[in-house]
């Protein structure tokens, strides 16, 4: 069993690319993404195309429930998570300090 990543944002763009460089890798990987299941389930398969494991979790990384879901699926997955990398878009106009989990 692979080690486990979770990339999220990782359905296009950069974090499809960083999903693809850590499945060539040899690590298992979540592909995270927000609403577009299509794209997420395309960017698993590619890796699956080329020897890697993925799946495709939606979760809005903003809303820690469904952060703690996206984490237990991977680790369910995996054997264990070692890297995350955090490529998912938000803006709030605030300090570190001002926000809440």
């Amino acid at each position: 069993m692979a080690n486990g990543a979770i990339v999220t944002g990782s359905s296009r763009g950069i974090g499809a690319a960083i999903a693809m460089r850590l499945a060539a890798a040899g690590y298992g990987v979540a592909i995270n993404y927000a609403s577009n299941r299509a794209r997420a389930e395309e960017t698993a398969a590619q890796i699956s195309a080329a020897g890697g494991t993925a799946f495709a979790f939606q979760a809005d990384v903003s809303d820690f429930e469904q952060v703690k879901a996206l984490v237990d699926a991977t680790t369910r997955r995996f054997s264990g998570i070692r890297i995350v990398v955090n490529n998912a878009g938000f803006s709030q106009h605030r300090t570190l300090a001002d926000m809440t989990i």
